[in-house]
């Protein structure tokens, strides 16, 4: 598995042809390939490149939704 900081991870936006990652508890999900991020973006408020965690308690669905999306890496602290 890869380890991203969360600097390197703010890269992995989905924008000029990067890809759509985002993290939750630790671990980096690629979501390059859901429709639900294009371009980066989900539900216009979410941008990819970002650490929800502590945040999907307020989304309409629940951590079960997260198994559709391979996980890539986990987070580390900077080096």
């Amino acid at each position: 598995m890869h380890e991203f900081t969360r600097e390197e991870l703010v890269r992995f936006n989905g924008k000029d042809g990067a890809p759509a990652y985002f993290a939750y508890e630790g671990k980096v999900y690629d979501a390059s390939r859901s429709f639900l991020w294009r371009r980066g973006r989900h539900q216009i408020q979410h941008s990819a490149g970002m650490d929800y965690t502590g945040k999907l308690e307020t989304a309409p669905h629940g951590e079960d939704l997260l198994g559709r999306v391979p996980v890539v890496g986990i987070v580390v602290d900077s080096r």
